[in-house]
């Protein structure tokens, strides 16, 4: 569907945000009296931030497709944070039968088969997978859907999917697809991000197009009790579920901000250092990844 994304709309939501953790006892006096005043400088310059954008869905193969060549480059604080968890899981099972589930370029095929296991990528996007063919020419990548992956009935000793399972609306025929493929005792790891967009089960993020068009990929941010319910439903059993957090210094916003262009949307991280203040509030301490560690019984 076609969203309305208007860049003072998420400023004045951060400080909305901010404002309630302050209500709640995070933050004294001053901090919202400062939240007060710089809603009240945001309206003074409404104009400034223009009338917003429609922005209308890009599918999620043609936005990796776009992302692709620059997935991989530095500064990405999600890939240290999930390694920190699931590594010491794989350093503890056996070499096997693994497969690395949209596996984008193949950064955890590539875990996998440094520990030993034979190892087979999927994902849907093709700029994607072909980055992981170029890395790992000696590991299976292949075109498919986490739901309906080309592999036999038990015949996977570990599953992992890091960082792209919030792309898939229904979590069911995802964790049944993974029970149905993994051997008795097998092991499912999950990364999960919960969603950017506070109280939206929705959690929608700029991204270009196959013909450089800008609109947004789809993400869903699903309760702890969606994975539980898939995952319980689907036969496995919960090893471990954590909850991992950053701390945001609203140093990290210093930088200058630009405003928007007439007609251009803005990102999330474009539009924080308007209000870095509120912005590190609202993020610190947040959970930002949950990663999962399943097993079949």
């Amino acid at each position: 569907m076609t969203i309305h994304q208007h860049p003072l709309a998420y400023l004045l939501g951060l400080e909305g945000i901010a404002l309630m953790r302050a209500f709640a006892g995070e933050h004294d006096a001053d901090f919202t009296q400062a939240r007060i005043d710089e809603i009240r400088a945001l309206l003074d310059r409404a104009e400034e931030f223009g009338s917003g954008v429609d922005l209308e869905p890009v599918p999620t193969s043609a936005g990796y497709d776009s992302w692709a060549p620059r997935y991989d480059g530095p500064g990405n604080p999600f890939f240290a944070m999930d390694e920190a968890v699931l590594l010491p899981i794989l350093d503890s099972l056996p070499p096997g039968d693994a497969i690395d589930t949209m596996c984008g370029t193949g950064r955890y095929a590539g875990h996998l088969a440094e520990r030993g296991h034979r190892v087979r990528g999927f994902d849907m996007s093709p700029g994607m997978l072909d980055l992981a063919r170029s890395k790992l020419p000696e590991v299976e990548f292949a075109l498919a859907d986490v739901a309906a992956m080309p592999v036999p009935d038990a015949s996977a000793d570990v599953v992992v999917s890091a960082l792209a399972i919030n792309h898939v609306e229904d979590l069911e025929p995802a964790f049944a697809e993974a029970a149905r493929v993994l051997r008795p005792g097998g092991h499912l790891l999950l990364c999960s991000m919960p969603g950017y967009f506070f109280g939206s089960r929705l959690s929608p993020f700029l991204e270009y197009g196959a013909q450089g068009e800008i609109g947004y990929v789809s993400e869903w941010d699903h309760s702890t009790g969606e994975f539980l319910r898939a995952a319980l439903g689907a036969g496995f059993t919960v090893r471990d579920c954590r909850e991992l957090v950053a701390d945001v210094p609203a140093g990290e916003y210093a930088a200058e901000p630009e405003l928007p262009q007439p007609g251009q949307p803005m990102s999330i991280w474009d539009l924080h250092p308007f209000v870095a203040t509120a912005a590190a509030a609202v993020r610190n301490d947040r959970v930002c990844l949950v990663v999962w560690h399943f097993q079949l019984p």
